[in-house]
């Protein structure tokens, strides 16, 4: 069973392990059967699925920011919502999260739900569906 982290870290978890290039590291931050939106509103489930549709992101080696904007903790849910940048070379995309983590066993928390594109960012337009998936930001 995977072992969470405290919930205040989650967010520079997100972006440590993007900035790393990180791949493995990333997807441990979600539960085994975890939802992540894509830009599209597509879903895909589970750390293989997370694990392919972050592969373009990952592969630019770009470097993200997280700013937490909320954390709402409610017994052994929460919702969180950040605002993320994301730049690799002429590669600019950002947006507004919500997210849903869930307490773990170990006392650790874990995506369940991430939609990275749930809002375009402060003054940014709605991203490009092609863009590829820029999780748990």
């Amino acid at each position: 069973m995977a072992s969470g982290l405290a919930l205040q870290d989650i967010h520079p978890a997100v972006e440590r392990t993007v900035n790393d290039g990180d791949v493995e590291g990333f997807v441990a931050l979600y539960t085994a059967d975890a939802c992540l939106v894509g830009p599209d509103g597509a879903t895909v489930v589970g750390p293989e699925a997370i694990r392919e549709a972050m592969a373009p992101l990952f592969a630019l080696r770009g470097r993200m920011t997280v700013t937490t904007r909320h954390v709402v903790e409610v017994g052994d849910l929460a919702l969180l919502s950040s605002e993320w940048s994301y730049t690799a070379g002429d590669v600019r995309l950002s947006g507004i999260t919500s997210e849903v983590v869930q307490r773990q066993p170990d006392g650790g928390w874990l995506y369940v739900i991430d939609h990275p594109y749930a809002a375009p960012a402060s003054g940014a337009t709605a991203p490009d569906a092609r863009a590829p998936a820029t999780a748990g930001a």
